[in-house]
């Protein structure tokens, strides 16, 4: 119920919804200050510079792999395959890949002698895999070893992968205490290194999977409308609304 009941909350309050309605009902109502807000707020959220400035001011900065020290274990969390087209031969990868296969450079670099993988089947799924097992067969592939590599398959958010990585480690007889390296991406990293430190889990954080770009200024980037910009605000709206929920109701 939850799950749901935060999932409507983010749909009411995302930007192409409140933009939506807006329009609607200036033009139901025939308000014209209410049809100018929602077309004013399309151009704003449609704006490619400052969506982008947006994103590149919310995600945390990148880590070279020189920087970093070396650690047991790579927490990797899920949420990057697509589920909904089933096959059992392969691994379809949405937005975020870089999950997996920065985690995979991050194990041959010697940054990580093991790799933990969390995430179940998602919303709804049209098939019987789980997102932690598709990774993990495509990790092989890429040459992983197989035993170097830990499944928890049961998690649908990011409150239960850190609950269900605290089962798994202490099943593997793993201390708590000591500093693991937790991948997933940037825009998401605060919500997760929030509920892994909610856990008790001591982890050190390294985000992927970027949607900024770096700052730059041109004409058509000033001016243009863009859909993936309304995108990028969705994302972040999401998330915001995400980190407001897990702390309300105590996940972090």
């Amino acid at each position: 119920m939850f799950f749901y009941l935060s999932q409507f909350l983010s749909f009411l309050a995302m930007p192409l919804t409140i933009i939506i309605i807006l329009i609607l009902v200036g033009v139901i109502l025939k308000r014209k200050k209410i049809l100018w807000t929602g077309i004013v707020l399309l151009f704003f959220f449609s704006n490619q510079f400052i969506a982008n400035l947006a994103m590149n001011t919310w995600e945390q900065e990148y880590k070279s792999f020189d920087s970093l020290e070396n650690y047991d274990l790579g927490i990797v969390l899920t949420g990057v395959t697509n589920l909904n087209k089933t096959t059992y031969d392969r691994t379809f990868f949405n937005k975020g890949a870089d999950r997996a296969t920065h985690t995979v450079q991050l194990y041959k670099l010697g940054k990580i002698n093991r790799i933990l993988i969390t995430g179940g089947q998602g919303l709804n799924p049209s098939n019987t895999n789980s997102e932690a097992e598709l990774l993990r067969d495509f990790m092989v592939m890429a040459g992983v070893a197989e035993n170097d590599i830990l499944v928890e398959n049961q998690a649908l958010n990011t409150y239960q992968n850190a609950i269900l990585t605290k089962d798994t480690l202490i099943k593997n007889g793993i201390p708590l205490n000591q500093t693991q390296l937790l991948i997933t991406s940037a825009f998401h990293m605060k919500r997760a290194k929030g509920c892994f430190d909610k856990a008790g889990i001591v982890t050190e954080t390294f985000p992927v999977d970027y949607y900024a770009e770096d700052i730059t200024f041109s004409i058509p980037k000033l001016i243009a409308p863009e859909p993936y910009s309304i995108f990028l605000w969705q994302k972040l709206f999401k998330e915001w609304i995400g980190i407001v929920v897990y702390k309300v109701v105590g996940y972090m």
